[in-house]
């Protein structure tokens, strides 16, 4: 196998993982993995869990949920490095070694912080601040050139690459100036019909462990108009985007009904439920099996943290001694 690029990404250990987590990206995540072209590492980012209000007893699950879901959406912990984020110390040793190379004027102009610090003024903490500190320990402690994620994230990419600069110039180490890329998927819509799939909003998504009748009862919820024809609402946008991304074969017959007012927005919902709950019915049944697996489950999760530390493990060597601490 041709390894070209290394590849990190993470998804925050918030909840179990949903229809846009999947769609947006672990799809994208598999297809790398399965490329071959690729050393590819995907990370539980559990203590960027902190940074924002959170229940202690919820993290402790969803940590080790995701990695399950990981695994049930068809991750092979043979292909990719699976791992929870916390199990690492090195990311944030050398967090704090980025810190010194990082100004707090830098920090505060990243917009992530200005909206997190209005959606939480009181919780504007130093760790919110270090985010894209930690971020950027993350991704270049394992030296991975390439990350797949929204373009939301995008200035803490640039962050990283100020940093990969700033050190190589400042102490001569060799970290590749990383760069976000799309993967397949890309922007999954919320049921609400606005913005983005989300845990955070409330009737917004879809469950990967929900039965049909679960996401029947979500996607009946998402606002239509009351007659087809016409401009489209957000809501039936919403909805044809689903079918483009699930069942592409139906969309022109449910657009050309629209067009001509005849559609019945019951039939176009339902089935788009459909394509929803056949797309994770596999997923689902994968899971049960790891569920009555745990201690596949926890092999996984040691021997992805083992084989994430060695490489954590001779980066720092590395940063160490050319910072003059070794």
């Amino acid at each position: 196998m041709n390894i070209t690029q290394r590849v990190l990404s993470g998804i925050r250990a918030t909840g179990r993982l949903h229809l846009g987590n999947y769609l947006g990206a672990v799809k994208g995540m598999l297809e790398l993995s399965n490329s071959g072209k690729y050393e590819t590492l995907y990370m539980v980012a559990d203590a960027h869990t902190l940074t924002t209000p959170y229940n202690v007893e919820e993290l402790r699950k969803n940590r080790r949920e995701v990695i399950v879901d990981y695994l049930a959406a068809g991750l092979d912990p043979d292909k990719s490095i699976l791992f929870q984020q916390s199990e690492i110390a090195e990311h944030f040793e050398l967090a704090f070694y980025f810190s010194s190379v990082t100004t707090i004027a830098k920090m505060q102009h990243l917009p992530t912080f200005k909206d997190k610090v209005k959606q939480y003024p009181n919780h504007a903490t130093l760790a919110l601040l270090n985010y894209p500190t930690l971020m950027a320990a993350d991704i270049l402690i394992y030296k991975a050139s390439l990350v797949p994620v929204g373009i939301d994230q995008e200035p803490h990419i640039e962050a990283a690459r100020e940093i990969a600069r700033r050190m190589n110039q400042d102490y001569g180490t060799d970290f590749p100036e990383p760069r976000r890329f799309a993967t397949k998927g890309g922007y999954v819509p919320s049921l609400t019909g606005e913005g983005k799939m989300s845990k955070s909003v409330g009737g917004s998504f879809v469950n990967l462990t929900d039965d049909l009748e679960s996401i029947r009862k979500k996607v009946r919820g998402v606002p239509t108009a009351t007659t087809a024809g016409g401009v489209m609402s957000e809501g039936v946008k919403t909805l044809f985007t689903f079918l483009e991304l699930l069942e592409p074969s139906t969309v022109s017959a449910f657009k050309k009904q629209f067009e001509e007012g005849s559609l019945k927005f019951v039939e176009l919902k339902d089935k788009v439920a459909e394509a929803m709950y056949s797309e994770l019915k596999p997923l689902q049944e994968k899971r049960k099996q790891l569920e009555a697996n745990q201690a596949y489950v926890d092999r996984v999760i040691r021997e992805g943290a083992e084989k994430a530390r060695e490489i954590a493990q001779q980066t720092l060597r590395e940063v160490k001694e050319k910072m003059g601490l070794a």
